[in-house]
């Protein structure tokens, strides 16, 4: 799963990195991005935008942050989003707690991408409507099978898209089975640091 990750770039950096310009508002780099908050997406109008972290159905207890990918089209909640309304998550690492037999306690884990300062998880967007009655777009994260790295770590990780796909990612008019072909693990070197 992918439940905390940080972007700790500019402005600039992110637009340089995506060929992007900005919806509205500012951005400050995050060290550390928790679910529910609202956080920068990149949609297939090449545009960046600040929305919020989960799905957030009527059936569901708690925000939807991560959905599996190998799934992704048969589930109803994430079929249409996935098929329509995808985008790209920057990010320059993700967290993840490992088990340690040892101690009670998780070890807290810092995963970045070796020679990849910035990467795309990819991401699906919905809309939803708020506790104000306002509506909301919203997006979740995929997840995959950890790589070989990875899985002494946790066995899931998010699915991380090289650059050379992220265009046929977030092409709408792209076969939605083409474009799940590219949801695996990745196979880039990953740079691991133990944070406390």
């Amino acid at each position: 799963m992918c439940g905390r990750y940080g972007l700790t770039v500019s402005k600039e950096e992110l637009e340089e990195r995506y060929e992007a310009k900005w919806s509205e508002g500012d951005f400050t780099g995050q060290e550390e991005i928790f679910p529910t908050a609202d956080t920068v997406v990149l949609l297939p109008n090449r545009k960046l935008y600040r929305i919020k972290w989960g799905f957030t159905p009527n059936f569901a207890k708690r925000p939807l942050i991560n959905a599996r990918s190998e799934t992704i089209l048969e589930k109803k909640t994430f079929k249409e989003p996935f098929s329509k309304r995808r985008c790209l998550i920057p990010a320059t690492y993700f967290f993840e707690w490992q088990k340690v037999e040892s101690i009670e306690k998780k070890e807290k884990k810092r995963i970045q991408m070796k020679d990849l300062p910035i990467f795309s998880m990819a991401g699906i967007c919905e809309r939803y409507t708020n506790e104000n009655g306002e509506s909301q777009l919203t997006y979740s994260i995929l997840t995959t099978e950890a790589n070989k790295q990875m899985a002494s770590i946790h066995d899931r990780m998010p699915v991380i898209l090289e650059p050379e796909d992220e265009q046929f990612y977030l092409n709408l008019d792209n076969d939605p089975k083409e474009v799940q072909a590219l949801l695996k693990p990745s196979s880039r070197k990953l740079e691991i640091t133990h944070v406390g």
